[in-house]
């Protein structure tokens, strides 16, 4: 009995010993645990983005300012609090309109197209995309991300301006207001001057009606105001009317951006 144990014993030393030499002491790096971990791919940098600013000639008459009201709408409907206003104290304005816009509010394309002496339409593109031809968010917007996106969003709004009845534009406004100067070059080469802008009036259409108007009743000889006109729900309507009839009674001089000689920088006008 003995014999067998001591014999067992010595065969599995022995087949031990054999697989020990099969068997490499640490294994190979590619398989080890660390480095079976892949590391990420380093982000892209972000585009660098520019928001441009805009001033137009100065009447450089005392009590005689004289501004651009300048319009955005991006989605949603017509705000007539801001319309009416426009139409009936008679001030000139340049709104910048997306093809989105166009479709939901007929009629009050109607009343821009009958009223010529007012308005100046111009693009704010197809979809509300800003102009940046790489990938990013903007404000949480994804952005076009290419320049051929950039291209249709510029080109596909002018053409549903057309389609609307409305003149071949000559201005165009990105969603967000913001570009990289890869962009803007491909917008000016297309043809447009870039609309910035010097007085932000509404923030976005998100601020209060009491700074709204204090805002915009604030712009100075040769400012170029921003606000919206596709809120009108937005508490800041009410503030851009009222700012509106303020600065008229200040003597104010409205002019659309077609009527003056303007300055824009970041080479979006040159």
């Amino acid at each position: 009995m003995n014999r067998i144990l001591l014999a067992s014993a010595f065969l599995l030393a022995n087949m031990s010993a054999a697989l020990a030499d099969e068997v490499p002491p640490t294994l190979p790096a590619a398989v080890g645990p660390a480095s079976a971990a892949i590391s990420p791919a380093p982000k892209a940098p972000a585009p660098k983005l520019v928001e441009p600013h805009l001033h137009i000639a100065r009447s450089n008459i005392a009590g005689h300012a004289r501004i651009a009201l300048t319009f955005d709408a991006c989605m949603g409907q017509a705000d007539e609090r801001i319309l009416s206003t426009l139409v009936r104290e008679r001030i000139p304005a340049t709104i910048f309109v997306t093809a989105r816009w166009l479709k939901r509010n007929p009629a009050a394309v109607a009343v821009f197209l009958q009223n010529p002496d007012l308005f100046e339409l111009e693009n704010h593109g197809e979809n509300h995309i800003p102009a940046v031809d790489t990938p990013t968010l903007i404000y949480g917007i994804a952005s076009a991300g290419s320049p051929q996106a950039v291209r249709q969003e510029v080109e596909g709004g002018a053409a549903a301006m057309v389609a609307a009845g409305i003149p071949a534009p000559h201005w165009f406004r990105g969603s967000t207001a913001k570009y990289d100067l890869s962009a803007i070059g491909e917008i000016r080469a297309m043809g447009y001057r870039i609309a910035g802008y010097s007085v932000n009036g509404d923030g976005g259409s998100l601020l209060g009606a009491a700074i709204t108007e204090k805002r915009i009743a604030s712009a100075r000889d040769g400012d170029v105001v921003i606000s919206h006109v596709n809120q009108p729900t937005h508490a800041a309507g009410e503030g851009v009317a009222k700012a509106l009839v303020d600065l008229k009674a200040k003597g104010t001089e409205f002019v659309r951006l077609e009527d003056v000689e303007d300055t824009g920088d970041d080479k979006t006008t040159e």
